[in-house]
């Protein structure tokens, strides 16, 4: 998605110009500056290319009251900082935004043919234009990026002169120009061609750049630059393969997105006052001791009283993992779900509801036994919801879901005790499966055996992704993970279809694990599709029984089959089996897990193994 094309910064309201008067150059949503053009992404802007810079000047820089601050404990502790703030708004009044710079910086001139940096052409201020030929400059199509997280520019000398030297600059070596021209014949790489005026290299194609020895071929490696944030940052050698990509790819970008539930008792907003405090309040055991802190540092007014601090703190303490004495990140994240699913399957009543109360959670009063035959157990109704996604990080080349922190590259070059976010607020339905029937089902054989090979497939890949493969994250493929997913996305089509809800605009929140066998579907935006009460109202056991039916039997078709049920693999690395964008795959926004570890025969069975399927005795499907 392009932004808006460019605006003149407009003086505020009492006239004044902000301190910097920096040219505005488009406009993006803030739920975009989380999942889409977020620190280190790149963003084009009507025929420019900029990068997102990092946050270290952000606090400066950022408007508290056009980027405020968002309070989840939960997630805050998860991830290591006090709060959470929205990035800036990015409308004609705003007094700043989102920081950018330009890159990348090789540019070519479609007149004279010229490529080099865009300060060569000599553009005219706060123009992008060949200062010869007052024709637009295009930026370079072609970056350079390592797994580690670092962007390069493209070597098109040495591609031109397949040099195997380095640390000499191009005008050092041969004291020629480059040129860049299409031959129009075809759109392939092979008709993008880049010469030197120094006659000394034949004039060469694109075509092969995207192999992946290409740049090792040349000997060349990354250098760790970070344009992201700024010429100043010293490069470290980073040594790790490059590989090319075209400037646009979603894989020179990828958010580590990290998320929580305000669920009580951090619902209402009465912590939030002592964001930077827990920490020094974990310290403490006594509430005596407790007392003494918060007058000490509150000067005598503690703004939430010291009953309420000490029930906060043992509903934290709660959610430390168990017999984890210095617990990873995964341990971690995983005790925040179970919490958050225990507090969906008890709920709370209308006389736990206060006034800001942010999670509203009730049993639908209809009759709940037409939903055993389903194998569905206990819906509930999540009426209110505030859900916060953080961005932690982001990768480039290497799937967000599967990496380690080892190839997640941060959002500043100096730690900072905050992170960008955005909150939702919608409405949602949870609903979990039978235990003893999901236990006898996912025992079976033939179930086993075709989750084993999701489940090597997927550890295949992830092990060719590793540095270590000691260190390997272990893939999360069970029956009941995979059959949870499967199903959260059949009913989001099939919701989007009967209830008129886009399909992105819901998504799913699964709770699969020994202990857990749940999903959560619930608006994934604030907008117009957002808290409306229609998605509430399909959590009826009677509605949600005629959904469940619906969704399984138009599950049993697939314009692609037979071969999308009879495919041994399908999706990359071969993650998935009976899945496909005709069936059961949803838009990046609604799934948890980038739509792999999916499998319509788990829901329906196949022909030949109906046993296959949770669902496949249905009567009258």
């Amino acid at each position: 998605m392009t932004p808006p094309p460019t605006r003149r910064r407009r003086s505020d309201s009492n006239g004044a110009v902000p301190v910097h008067n920096l040219p505005r150059r488009g406009a993006v949503r803030r739920a975009q500056a989380i999942t889409t053009y977020g620190v280190g992404s790149l963003i084009a802007v009507d025929h420019e290319s900029f990068i997102v810079s990092g946050l270290d000047e952000a606090e400066r820089s950022w408007s508290r009251d056009e980027s405020p601050r968002i309070h989840e404990r939960r997630l805050a502790r998860l991830l290591d900082v006090d709060c959470f703030r929205l990035p800036p708004a990015s409308d004609d009044t705003s007094r700043d935004g989102l920081r950018v710079r330009r890159f990348p910086l090789t540019h070519s001139c479609p007149e004279c043919g010229d490529l080099q940096r865009h300060r060569d052409f000599n553009p005219p201020p706060g123009r992008s234009v060949c200062g010869s030929c007052e024709v637009d400059l295009v930026p370079s199509r072609f970056v350079v990026a390592c797994e580690a997280g670092h962007l390069g520019e493209f070597p098109y000398w040495q591609w031109v002169h397949r040099s195997k030297e380095r640390g000499a600059s191009p005008a050092a070596q041969c004291g020629g120009k480059l040129k860049l021209r299409t031959s129009g014949r075809t759109s392939s790489l092979r008709s993008i061609l880049v010469s030197c005026t120094c006659g000394q290299a034949p004039e060469v194609s694109m075509e092969g750049s995207f192999r992946r020895n290409a740049l090792k071929d040349l000997g060349l490696t990354c250098r760790g630059t970070r344009p992201w944030l700024g010429t100043s940052v010293a490069t470290q050698e980073c040594g790790l393969p490059l590989r090319t990509l075209q400037r646009g790819s979603s894989a020179v970008w990828q958010p580590v997105l990290k998320s929580a539930l305000s669920i009580p008792p951090w619902s209402d907003g009465r912590a939030d006052p002592l964001a930077e405090h827990w920490d020094a309040l974990r310290e403490y055991d006594e509430s005596a001791h407790v007392e003494i802190y918060l007058k000490g540092v509150f000067k005598g007014k503690p703004p939430v009283p010291l009953d309420e601090v000490m029930a906060l703190l043992a509903a934290e303490r709660e959610e430390d993992p168990d017999g984890e004495t210095a617990p990873t990140f995964d341990h971690r994240y995983r005790a925040l779900r179970n919490k958050e699913y225990e507090r969906l399957r008890a709920g709370n009543d209308e006389s736990e509801h206060t006034r800001d109360e942010q999670f509203v959670c009730e049993t639908p009063l209809g009759d709940q036994s037409v939903l055993d035959p389903l194998g569905v157990a206990s819906p509930m109704l999540v009426k209110k919801l505030r859900e916060v996604r953080a961005l932690k990080a982001f990768t480039r080349l290497v799937d967000a879901e599967s990496t380690t922190d080892s190839k997640e590259m941060p959002l500043s070059e100096r730690p900072l005790r905050w992170l960008p976010a955005m909150e939702v607020r919608g409405e949602g339905v949870f609903l979990r499966l039978h235990e003893d029937r999901l236990d006898a089902w996912e025992k079976a054989p033939a179930v086993a055996a075709r989750i084993e090979r999701m489940r090597s497939a997927h550890q295949r890949v992830l092990e060719q992704r590793a540095d270590d493969p000691s260190h390997v994250v272990p893939s999360p493929a069970t029956p009941r993970m995979v059959l949870l997913h499967t199903l959260a996305h059949i009913l989001v089509n099939e919701w989007s279809l009967e209830a008129g809800y886009p399909a992105a605009s819901l998504r799913e929140r699964l709770y699969a694990a020994d202990d857990m066998a749940g999903v959560l579907i619930y608006t994934a935006t604030s907008d117009s599709a957002g808290s409306l009460g229609g998605l509430v109202a399909q959590g009826e056991p009677e509605v949600l029984a005629r959904t469940v039916r619906s969704a399984v039997r138009r599950a049993e078709w697939c314009s692609s089959d037979p071969l999308c049920m009879e495919t041994e693999a399908s999706g990359a690395g071969g993650i998935n089996l009976a899945a496909c964008h005709a069936c059961v795959m949803l838009p990046e926004t609604s799934c948890e897990h980038n739509n792999i570890l999916l499998d319509r025969a788990l829901i329906i069975g196949t022909p030949d193994k109906p046993e296959l399927g949770f669902f496949s005795n249905l009567e009258d499907r």
